[in-house]
């Protein structure tokens, strides 16, 4: 009786963990986040507005700096969406590639965010699977494209390959470039956040595929149809 009891108990506290765990590690995430954010230009804003109401308090506002901080963005983005802002976005890479060193790490960030942030969704086609780092273990990867250029002119038209990413884990913004025979790859029936996810997890989150998917997704659509 007493070791059920005890069995009860460590049930109890294994569940309050799997509970509370991902719970206060989001709350504390996303908190830390927003003080990060939030004390970008939280200070200057917040002189600003008592200035301008003629306020002689100098205690920061909480959270108006990421208010602020996200018009920025949303104003620079509109900004450079016009002809004369992309005029100064094309005038600015002009000037920041002549200039040593830092031509080097700009070409690298802008080539990272504009794989990983932009509106084309090319970037990553298809998740795939195959034999790395040896025959006989697999690894899942990102068909980026058919591969083109310099590399499938050395390999000559017999050999036809895929330019695909390979990302590390947890983290999946690093990773490997690997060229791999058509032959030797198979493309997954699941979508690219799908694969993302079975890699930033580790492999514990088991992926559902596309027609899997499209099931569950024809269900729900049925259920808000009916109560509607």
């Amino acid at each position: 009786m007493t070791s059920g009891f005890l069995k009860r108990i460590r049930g109890y506290f294994a569940a309050g963990l799997l509970f509370l765990v991902p719970l206060v590690l989001t709350m504390y995430i996303v908190s830390w986040l927003f003080v990060r954010l939030d004390g970008i230009l939280n200070q200057q804003v917040s002189r600003l507005i008592y200035h301008f109401i003629g306020s002689t308090h100098d205690r920061p506002i909480p959270g108006i700096g990421l208010i602020a901080l996200l018009l920025l963005i949303f104003l620079v983005g509109f900004t450079v969406r016009n002809y004369f802002g992309r005029k100064l976005v094309t005038l600015s890479q002009w000037t920041l590639s002549r200039i040593p060193v830092i031509k080097h790490v700009y070409g690298t960030l802008h080539q990272i965010s504009d794989a990983f942030l932009s509106d084309r969704r090319e970037t990553f086609k298809y998740a795939a699977l195959f034999e790395y780092p040896r025959k006989g273990i697999y690894s899942i990867g990102f068909i980026t494209q058919d591969t083109k250029g310099t590399v499938q002119k050395i390999l000559g038209e017999e050999i036809n390959v895929y330019s695909i990413f390979v990302p590390t884990t947890p983290n999946p913004t690093s990773g490997f470039l690997l060229f791999i025979p058509k032959n030797d790859v198979t493309i997954l029936n699941i979508s690219v956040e799908e694969a993302l996810k079975l890699i930033i997890s580790g492999g514990s989150i088991t992926p559902q595929e596309k027609n899997e998917q499209a099931k569950i997704k024809k269900v729900f659509n049925k259920a808000i149809s009916s109560d509607n």
